[in-house]
């Protein structure tokens, strides 16, 4: 199969899957990413949709990202931002009404969903291999200007994103944990199995009959 569709097949079906998964740990409501907290504290604060702040939000990381880098905004970027924002408005709308767990044991099985889904609409959307999202860019922007790892450049981002949440009263709660310290891990093993699929369309040829 033609690595181009394959990369296009990716990137668009792990939007969707990261999307449906993002928005089963937002109904759960234990707690979402960092990222995804802010997007909920905004949205309760200012109005407007979820999906719509995670467009301004990752718009303004891209703008940040380019200023830093001292280069033109990445176009794939901006896609991936407003299909990402589309994506969540989706989910949430689609679910509402009938997936609103009230007692612990529904959340933390939809929580579990959401972030096992989540990671990975991830890996396929990494198999695509594409521009990074305005987060992970920014992660290494951040990582080139103080000198330090990708870890610490990641760990950074990721408490100021809690405080601005916290301050705009975001989705912030013992998922937020939970997704920092085991998204990383389900993500790596489902990239594992990603690669293994993707050698496998790659070799496939479809056979031809004979007439």
């Amino acid at each position: 199969m033609n690595r181009i569709y394959l990369r296009i097949l990716y990137y668009t079906i792990g939007i969707v899957v990261l999307t449906s998964g993002i928005s089963l740990t937002i109904l759960a409501k234990l707690g979402t990413s960092p990222f995804d907290a802010l997007l909920v504290g905004l949205y309760r604060t200012f109005g407007l949709t979820i999906g719509s702040w995670e467009i301004v939000v990752g718009l303004s990381m891209i703008l940040f990202n380019s200023i830093a880098e001292k280069r033109k905004p990445e176009i794939i970027a901006i896609f991936t931002s407003l299909l990402t924002g589309v994506g969540i408005d989706f989910w949430v709308h689609l679910f509402s009404g009938w997936i609103e767990p009230q007692s612990i044991v529904p959340q933390v099985v939809c929580f579990s969903l959401g972030l096992v889904i989540s990671a990975l609409g991830i890996a396929i959307n990494l198999q695509a291999d594409f521009a990074p999202n305005p987060f992970d860019r920014m992660m290494i922007v951040v990582k080139n200007l103080t000198g330090k790892s990708v870890s610490f450049a990641r760990a950074l981002i990721s408490i100021v994103l809690v405080i601005i949440a916290a301050f705009f009263g975001g989705a912030i709660g013992i998922g937020t944990l939970i997704i920092a310290f085991t998204s990383g891990m389900v993500i790596h093993l489902f990239m594992k199995g990603m690669h293994y699929i993707d050698q496998r369309l790659l070799s496939y040829k479809p056979s031809v009959s004979k007439s």
